[in-house]
């Protein structure tokens, strides 16, 4: 039995997570949760899982939800302040930690769960992106595994599994294009945040479905692939397949190529990070060749003349350091202003070209927790100045 520690339990990933627990109630208990502020749901995840403690960033709504439960009666420890998510993260009940809180907040959690010599099955794509340099050696020191959960990631996982990574050519990642596939530049010039979010394929959280749109989730994905299968960016495509059937594909030094193959959604891939080494049972519908959106699968290049934020993902992954921690932070910034309706959709863009330039010079700076920690803090002070103007 695995004993996990969800961090992010009440967001999109967090919660297909309990629902495989739910499933396999004999092969998953639940020891820690964590949420932001969402504590309605996190309270009644509580509820039914009975974890030993829970985490709450918002230190108010922690207090709140911490007095409703000892007047039930109920004896989950609540922890909260910004730190809280790294206390459930460590828990000495758990062996497996669940990486699923949305951007950068997500990286000092699993950096103490690997300190602490926790399996991670890991969604966080920022963990990686900003944190990479430190998190991979640490995670090697440790003995620790990291299991991507990312569909695309864990598809590229299960490729080298049967094909060997030493024969590994090149990595094909593959993205549906989101929203605005096939769209000229000018195009994107009056996008609402209501067409940016209509995502035709997956449901995701707002911050995650904007860099779908604008791309950088894929920008993301590249450099996360770099670390996770120490692979340089030249040798990282990103193809755009819009049935989202193929979730990604290797080709071998042979000419060969391996795809993973399935129906979109997230369960398979926690499933197979959270039963790794084995293959867990099916727990929703198997994928069927011949259904619906199977006979006409299609592949095309990714176009960097609009989606220029993939270029820059590009550049910041080869250069490396502490730029790829700014430029998240940027967007992470940028992407929270556009949804609150601040500013124009491809301001986020040009927000984020504009401070990566202003830290130009930290790309050969070592990255450390710490160092990491102040370059996110400095590049959001400087995207917040550039978005007030």
């Amino acid at each position: 039995m695995r004993r996990l520690s969800i961090l992010g339990s009440t967001g999109s990933i967090g919660q297909q997570t309990l629902e495989v627990c739910r499933k396999a109630p004999a092969d998953f208990t639940v020891e820690g949760l964590s949420c932001g502020s969402d504590t309605d749901t996190l309270y009644e995840q509580i509820k039914e899982f009975n974890p030993k403690a829970a985490a709450v960033s918002n230190p108010e709504k922690g207090a709140e939800l911490a007095k409703r439960l000892k007047e039930e009666g109920i004896k989950t420890e609540i922890y909260t302040g910004p730190d809280a998510s790294s206390v459930v993260a460590e828990l000495s009940s758990c062996d497996t930690v669940v990486g699923a809180i949305v951007g950068f907040a997500g990286l000092k959690p699993v950096y103490h769960a690997i300190k602490a010599g926790k399996t991670i099955a890991l969604a966080n794509k920022e963990t990686l992106v900003s944190g990479g340099d430190f998190i991979m050696p640490l995670a090697k020191e440790k003995g620790v595994d990291i299991l991507p959960v990312d569909s695309e990631h864990s598809a590229i996982w299960q490729c080298l599994r049967n094909g060997d990574e030493k024969n590994l050519d090149r990595i094909l990642i593959t993205a549906s294009g989101g929203p605005f596939r096939g769209k000229k530049r000018e195009d994107l010039l009056d996008v609402t945040c209501e067409k940016a979010l209509a995502h035709p394929t997956w449901k995701m959280g707002g911050k995650i479905t904007i860099d779908s749109a604008t791309m950088m989730n894929k920008g993301l994905e590249i450099i996360e692939a770099h670390h996770l299968f120490g692979v340089d960016a030249d040798r990282i495509d990103v193809v755009v397949h819009p049935q989202s059937v193929v979730h990604s594909m290797v080709r071998l030094k042979d000419g060969s190529v391996l795809a993973q193959m399935g129906r979109p959604s997230m369960i398979l891939p926690i499933l197979v990070a959270l039963y790794y080494p084995e293959r867990g049972p099916a727990v929703t519908r198997p994928f069927d060749p011949f259904e619906a959106g199977c006979n006409n699968l299609t592949f095309e290049k990714c176009d960097t003349g609009v989606f220029r934020l993939v270029g820059l993902a590009y550049e910041v992954g080869k250069k490396g350091g502490l730029l790829p921690a700014v430029m998240n932070a940027a967007n992470e910034t940028a992407v929270m202003a556009f949804l609150d309706g601040k500013i124009g959709f491809l301001d986020i863009e040009k927000t984020v070209y504009e401070v990566c330039d202003m830290f130009a010079g930290l790309s050969g700076q070592k990255a450390d927790i710490e160092s990491v920690t102040g370059a996110d803090s400095e590049a959001r002070i400087k995207a917040l100045e550039i978005l007030r103007k």
